[in-house]
């Protein structure tokens, strides 16, 4: 299937949409350093990458007209006017891309779309802007008017009486529900051509923490896998009483348990220096800052302010020690292949996969595309509308 990547960064979604079976026939990224990382694989042959037409591209200088007729367009807007930190401006920061987000799915009319976010796009302050955002996706070619606000216009879409353009659904996940080995809580938009016939619905998480902790304190399966001896009940009191639950019910989860760090990088052995496996000096615990324990999933990879990676990437040993990852381990706790190399410095680096969606997650969307697409093939016509 015919796609093309917005906001592409280093390639996490990119790679899991490609993965997927969705061949881009247009990236685009504004950051130098992130187009350098794709180029630098790209030349290198990496598999999916090689033939991947990644350009530094201004999304607002895109002509659409050439790139009509496309299954897919995908992409992650800036987030960084909606996260946690920083200032918070939203569609008052001059890096709000959402607009033009809205503009590729007006002009290149794509059969679906892919879109992901923070999950504070979707918290009580800029909720209202989600609503306009999911509002507009479904009639992109109600344009704004001259002065008209956010709000007024997200009612004019909303009391518009002309069939959607597109049926639109969002939900928030977790990538390790997804089998990613990072705990990173995004937004996800969906879209279909309303003509398509079918409507995207959620996503059902293929992971669990309760299956992990099954094969954990249960069955001890995960101990024996590693060969390491079993650790005693887990310590938060949430876990406890899903462990006595799972014992008294003896029932498995189903699915798949959570990856862990451990799980992701179990035959990667210390850096040795080779291949973006190695040591980064300097890690130290402080309030706030207290890195991944082995036996879950890591925490989410921080870009950081101006560039700088938070205190979180990093590991805490069994000996209690800590260390921060080495790029070829961040690579892996994103999905990331071993082949694929980051030529920056460790903290150019960092914060490329600390705004890159993990690949687990970004397959799992993919397929699930993917296979929305194709109901309209085998004559299946879910209508039920997901918000």
């Amino acid at each position: 299937m015919r796609s093309a990547e917005l906001f592409a960064g280093c390639g996490g979604l990119a790679l899991g949409m490609s993965q997927a079976g969705f061949r881009h026939l247009l990236m685009a990224e504004f950051d130098s350093d992130a187009v350098a990382t794709v180029h630098y694989n790209r030349d290198r042959k990496v598999e999916h990458v090689a033939h991947w037409p990644m350009e530094r591209t201004d999304v607002r200088d895109i002509d659409w007209s050439a790139h009509m007729a496309l299954d897919l367009i995908s992409g992650g807007p800036p987030c960084q006017p909606f996260g946690i930190g920083g200032k918070k401006l939203g569609q008052e920061d001059l890096r709000d891309m959402w607009p033009e987000a809205v503009r590729a799915i007006r002009d290149g009319a794509p059969r679906a779309f892919l879109f992901e976010n923070v999950r504070n796009l979707a918290g009580p302050k800029f909720r209202h802007y989600l609503e306009w955002i999911l509002a507009h996706l479904e009639r992109p070619s109600v344009a704004r008017r001259p002065g008209e606000s956010y709000i007024d216009h997200t009612a004019r879409l909303r009391a518009n009486s002309q069939p959607r353009a597109y049926e639109v659904c969002w939900q928030i996940v977790n990538a390790a529900d997804f089998g990613a080995s990072q705990i990173r809580h995004r937004v996800l938009i969906f879209g279909a051509q309303a003509n398509e016939g079918v409507t995207p619905m959620p996503m059902v998480a293929t992971h669990s923490r309760e299956r992990l902790l099954w094969e954990q304190y249960v069955t001890g399966e995960y101990w024996k896998r590693h060969g390491i001896k079993p650790r005693k009940a887990p310590s938060l009191r949430q876990d406890q009483a899903t462990v006595a639950r799972l014992l008294q019910t003896k029932v498995a989860p189903v699915g798949a348990a959570w990856v862990t760090v451990r799980d992701a990088l179990s035959d990667l052995g210390d850096p040795d220096g080779l291949r973006n496996h190695v040591l980064q000096p300097g890690a130290r615990v402080y309030p706030g800052h207290t890195g991944s324990p082995l036996d879950l999933p890591a925490k989410a990879l921080k870009a950081g302010d101006h560039g700088v990676p938070g205190g979180e990437n990093m590991m805490v040993r069994d000996d209690g020690s800590v260390r921060y990852f080495t790029k070829r381990e961040a690579a892996r706790l994103v999905g990331l292949p071993d082949a694929y190399e980051f030529p920056r410095s460790w903290s150019e680096s960092m914060r490329q996969m600390g705004n890159a969606v993990p690949v687990p997650l970004a397959l799992a969307a993919g397929g699930w595309l993917r296979r929305l697409l194709n109901t309209r093939k085998v004559g299946l016509a879910p209508r039920r509308r997901a918000a």
